[in-house]
């Protein structure tokens, strides 16, 4: 680890004398249009693959990411994603491989000519999103990326994490008999995931079932965004230093929040909390849908996760004010299987909506 740690810090302190945040992204945003990062749980092994097989801007968009996060990751995310392989489960890739993926599909839509008026991610799509709005260069995502998803992968085993179908309020008071467990993401009317200690979980999913409420437990390494990632923010927020504070050029909706960041930087502290402050997707997704009015919400990422959470907030938001139409969700990935006339097709959609 000493010697992962070390080029770490080179990477971060490298980049910041690297192109000047949001160049390769432009200006220009287009009015009513949406960006939605996904997060952590849409790997799968193969992601992208045909399409980075049959897709020359995406290929080379792609190549692009692999290049800067290969002297951290010492493996090719795009070896990973084209052979399929099933290390893209290990955290320590599967946060780079993701961000990769990201940044590859937004840099080929904005390249077209589909350029977001706003952006949200959910947790690790938070880093694509900030390249997209210009408060991070693609060097300084990568360096930050794939020291997180490294030191958490070298963290002790033992936690998990919990989707409920249950609002927060309904889950406190069993969580107040288990000081191991706290909230990890708010993504929802009746979606909230946990994330402590395995045991402790496993106890409040039996409690759970006993009350007809379905719980599921997530495919995931270690408990995210909880009190057990405190270990690994020392070294991190070392790396994070290296980082030069950035503002948003678009309006950043910031998941560890809850809300628009405004004039705020998201500098080394912003970075810190990200790790193990719970993801407030809800409540930043609402503030997105009230303030904006997007037309079109655009997911960005391997397959479609956020779609559904979002659909049923917008939902909610029209029952509370009726003036308010719902927006139309496309996936830049419309299947595991989509390749280049997939992906020219809704380019295409996209280009002539906005």
């Amino acid at each position: 680890m000493q010697t992962q740690n070390t080029a770490y810090g080179q990477g971060a302190e490298a980049s910041t004398a690297t192109e000047s945040r949001g160049a390769a992204f432009g200006t220009d945003p287009r009015p009513g249009l949406a960006f939605a990062f996904t997060g952590q749980g849409a790997q799968y092994p193969g992601m992208t693959a045909k399409l980075y097989l049959e897709h020359p801007d995406y290929r080379r968009r792609l190549d692009e990411a692999a290049e800067a996060l290969l002297p951290y990751t010492r493996t090719s995310v795009v070896d990973l994603i084209v052979g399929a392989d099933l290390r893209i489960h290990q955290t320590g890739f599967t946060q780079p491989a993701l961000f990769a993926i990201e940044y590859a599909l937004a840099a080929t839509l904005v390249e077209a000519g589909v350029r977001p008026s706003a952006v949200i991610g959910h947790s690790i799509g938070e880093f694509a999103a900030a390249v997209v709005a210009g408060a991070l260069t693609l060097e300084e995502a990568a360096a930050l990326v794939a020291g997180r998803g490294a030191y958490m992968q070298y963290l002790p085993s033992g936690g998990g994490m919990l989707a409920c179908a249950a609002p927060p309020e309904d889950l406190t008071r069993l969580m107040d008999h288990e000081t191991d467990v706290a909230f990890g993401a708010y993504n929802g009317p009746g979606e909230t995931v946990l994330s402590g200690e395995m045991r402790a979980l496993e106890r409040i999913a039996d409690t759970l079932a006993v009350r007809g409420v379905d719980s599921t437990p997530l495919q995931v390494s270690h408990a995210f965004h909880s009190h057990q990632m405190q270990p690994m923010l020392g070294r991190y927020g070392a790396l994070a230093s290296g980082i030069r504070p950035g503002t948003a050029k678009l309006p950043f909706y910031s998941t560890v929040r809850g809300r628009p960041l405004g004039a705020e930087s998201l500098d080394s502290e912003y970075w810190v909390e990200h790790v193990a402050a719970p993801v407030r997707f809800a409540q930043a997704a609402e503030w997105l849908l009230r303030e904006e009015r997007p037309e079109t919400v655009v997911e960005i990422g391997p397959r479609a996760v956020l779609t559904v959470l979002m659909q049923r907030l917008s939902g909610e938001q029209a029952l509370q004010d009726p003036s308010f139409s719902a927006p139309r969700f496309v996936a830049a990935c419309p299947s595991v299987s989509a390749g280049a006339p997939e992906l020219d097709a809704v380019i295409e959609g996209l280009f002539q909506a906005v």
